[in-house]
C-alpha cells in the first residue's frame, strides 16, 4: 500500500494554529506557541505566514469555503427537521471556528480586511436563513407573515453569531473544552429554533421538541 504523503508544513501550521487558537483564544496563541508545539524554528513558520494577521486570515479562508459549501442548504429546507438538521450543522462549523466567534471584537478592531469579509459572511448567512424561512412558509410550516421574516432572521443570526460568547459568560472554565462542545451546540441550536416556535402549527411544534428531546437524551 502506498504511503500518504506528508501534510505540507503551511497545513500543519493552519491546524496547529486552528487548535491552540480555538483552546487558549487568539490573542493569547503566540506564534512561537505555535512554532514549539510544531517542533519547528519560528523563521520556519514566518516564512509560510510572515505576520499572524495572514495566519488567522487563511484560516478565516478556510471558514468562508466551508461556510459557502453549507449555506445553499438553507434553500432545501422544507420542514422542521430539515431546519435543525441545517442549524445544527450551522452551530458545527461554529464550533470548529470558535477562536473567531469569542475573539471576534478583537479581531474587527485590529483587522479592516477582516472586518469586511465578516460582514459579507454574515450577509451570506442571513440570506441563507431568509431563505429557510420562506421555504417554511410556503410549505405552510410556520405560520408568519412576510414582512416578519428579516427580522427573525437576522435574530437566527444574532443567536448563531454570539451563542458561545453567552456560553462562556456561563461557565469560562469548561464552556469553549472540546468536551462539552456537543452539548454546547445542541443547546444553541434548540434556544435558535425556539424563537420559531410560537410560529408553527401544533405539530410542527410537537415535532421540534420531540427533536430537541431526542438529541437531549442521546448527547455525550
Amino acid at each position: 500500500m502506498a504511503k500518504k504523503a506528508p501534510r505540507r508544513t503551511a497545513q500543519r501550521i493552519l491546524e496547529t494554529a486552528l487548535a491552540l487558537f480555538n483552546r487558549f483564544g487568539e490573542p493569547h496563541a503566540s506564534t512561537a506557541l505555535i512554532a514549539s508545539e510544531l517542533g519547528i524554528s519560528p523563521g520556519n513558520l514566518y516564512y509560510h505566514y510572515p505576520t499572524k494577521d495572514q495566519l488567522v486570515g487563511a484560516l478565516f479562508a478556510q471558514y468562508e469555503q466551508a461556510l459557502a459549501e453549507l449555506l445553499p442548504a438553507g434553500g432545501g429546507v422544507q420542514d422542521v427537521e430539515d431546519a435543525w438538521f441545517f442549524m445544527h450543522s450551522l452551530f458545527e462549523l461554529v464550533w470548529q471556528y470558535r477562536f473567531l466567534y469569542h475573539d471576534l471584537n478583537h479581531l474587527l478592531s485590529r483587522n479592516r480586511q477582516l472586518e469586511e469579509r465578516i460582514q459579507i459572511g454574515m450577509a451570506d448567512q442571513t440570506r441563507a436563513l431568509r431563505a429557510m424561512l420562506e421555504n417554511l412558509r410556503q410549505a405552510a410550516v410556520l405560520d408568519i407573515d412576510a414582512r416578519e421574516l428579516p427580522i427573525a432572521a437576522n435574530c437566527l443570526l444574532v443567536v448563531l453569531t454570539y451563542w458561545l460568547s453567552f456560553e462562556y459568560v456561563r461557565d469560562p472554565r469548561h464552556a469553549l473544552e472540546p468536551e462539552h462542545g456537543q452539548a454546547a451546540l445542541l443547546r444553541g441550536a434548540q434556544h435558535a429554533l425556539g424563537l420559531l416556535a410560537p410560529y408553527l402549527a401544533p405539530p410542527q411544534r410537537a415535532h421540534l421538541m420531540g427533536l430537541r428531546d431526542a438529541y437531549t437524551t442521546t448527547s455525550p
